[in-house]
């Protein structure tokens, strides 16, 4: 057992995955619980989808791909948090048409290329088990700034979360924190791509936060575990991975999937057995007066 978990320490490409992998997975915690409080599941996948022509149109030029996905989901984010301030149309009806624009163009774009390669493949499903030294340095500066910038912002976000009309009517500029919200998803959406890829790059996002949130009602603590699993999750998914050759990417969601079903199962309030138990037992009969 020693021997399985120190092995793969010992390959420099694994310490650089394992670095990488971890720093994605708690910064995916982090930001990814205020995208489940809120409901903004779809802004990760239309975000992550966004990238597409981004790195389409950097494929087609011969530029840097992730720079590229980077500058499309950014200027889609802008425009999602703009348009969206009209109150006539619901968030995720915006959401849902620069989600469907923006796969439909990078579609259009790729179609002027006679053929993929391997670049535009790793950016689809991850390669993380090719990031290099400087790929460590990067991912691990970004996280750092976009935890900050949350935790710094904690408590106004959760204001705008909870109850927009309420935050703005005690003065909180709504527009702004949306738009710095949909910045940190979409930087954090970029940063997680050569982890796990643009496709399954929402369940970094979402499922640690979404485990997390079957286990307490306090935001400190559901933040804490949900940094955690996200760890736990793409680390031992890395493992699977190295010990039965199998997709990095795809490994650490299965891992992380597993978690949330574990814990849906079993979480001690709001899991399926507690439910369970708590509708077998009979209520107390009433006292009498």
């Amino acid at each position: 057992m020693i021997d399985f978990l120190l092995a793969p320490w010992e390959l420099p490409f694994m310490q650089r995955a394992f670095a990488v992998s971890a720093v994605v997975g708690l910064v995916c915690g982090v930001v990814g619980v205020f995208v489940v409080l809120r409901g903004m599941a779809f802004i990760g996948d239309a975000v992550a989808h966004s990238a597409f022509p981004g790195v389409a149109l950097a494929y087609a030029l011969e530029g840097n791909l992730l720079l590229g996905g980077a500058a499309a989901g950014i200027v889609t984010a802008v425009l999602i948090a703009f348009v969206s301030q009209n109150r006539r149309l619901k968030e995720d009806t915006v959401i849902g048409v620069f989600f469907a624009f923006a796969f439909g163009l990078g579609i259009v774009l790729v179609s002027t290329r006679d053929s993929w390669t391997t670049d535009l493949s790793s950016f689809l499903f991850g390669q993380v088990l090719a990031v290099g030294p400087e790929d460590v340095w990067t991912v691990a500066g970004l996280g750092a700034v976009l935890v900050t910038v949350v935790l710094l912002l904690r408590k106004e976000l959760v204001a705008v979360t909870l109850d927009r009309e309420t935050a703005r009517a005690a003065g909180l500029p709504v527009f702004r924190l949306d738009l710095l919200l949909y910045l940190v998803v979409t930087t954090t959406i970029v940063m997680s791509l050569e982890a796990v890829g643009n496709i399954l790059v929402l369940a970094l996002l979402i499922t640690p936060a979404a485990t997390a949130r079957m286990l307490t009602d306090r935001l400190g603590v559901m933040t804490l575990l949900a940094s955690g699993i996200g760890c736990a999750g793409t680390l031992g998914g890395l493992y699977a991975s190295y010990a039965y050759d199998l997709a990095a990417g795809g490994s650490i969601v299965v891992v992380l999937t597993g978690l949330f079903a574990l814990t849906w199962c079993l979480a001690p309030r709001h899991g399926l057995l507690a439910r369970a138990r708590r509708r077998a037992v009979p209520p107390a009969p009433a006292g009498r007066v």
